[in-house]
């Protein structure tokens, strides 16, 4: 577990770099707000929060519950969401605006266009709506 990387993941990166490109300037992983989030926009009093689909379990298709050592997987996410939902709740206690990008939304069989995903993150952090999460969609 020790190579699995928590910062500069590669959904990470893809996002940071389509918002660098459209001008936006942000914070990389700010260790002074609760949950340390992944993108922090002071100018639109905005984080968001890029979460890997098996780490933070996540109900989609890339969510698979490993078959060894159960008990330890399922404490181990359990805990995780626990944080996510913590830190989120600290967050917005202190007036920041909470967007989470699920990784499924950028991958996998029900990942949505990039343009997409950048689209509505832009929307979001031009608006005064609070909390936002973007997943793949499974209906298709």
């Amino acid at each position: 577990m020790s190579g699995i990387r928590g910062k500069d993941t590669r959904p990470e990166l893809i996002i940071r770099s389509a918002l660098h490109r459209l001008g936006f300037r942000y914070r990389l992983h700010d260790r002074k707000l609760p949950g340390s989030p992944d993108l922090v926009f002071p100018r639109y009093n905005a984080v968001i929060q890029i979460h890997g689909c098996f780490w933070h379990g996540h109900d989609c298709h890339l969510f698979k519950s490993p078959s060894t050592r159960t008990s330890f997987w399922q404490q181990k996410i359990i805990g995780n969401r626990q944080r996510d939902q913590a830190s989120i709740k600290a967050l917005k206690r202190t007036d920041w605006r909470v967007l989470v990008i699920w990784e499924c939304a950028l991958k996998g069989k029900y990942r949505l266009p990039l343009e997409e995903v950048i689209n509505n993150t832009v929307e979001w952090l031009h608006s005064e709506t609070l909390e936002l999460e973007i997943e793949g969609d499974d209906t298709l």
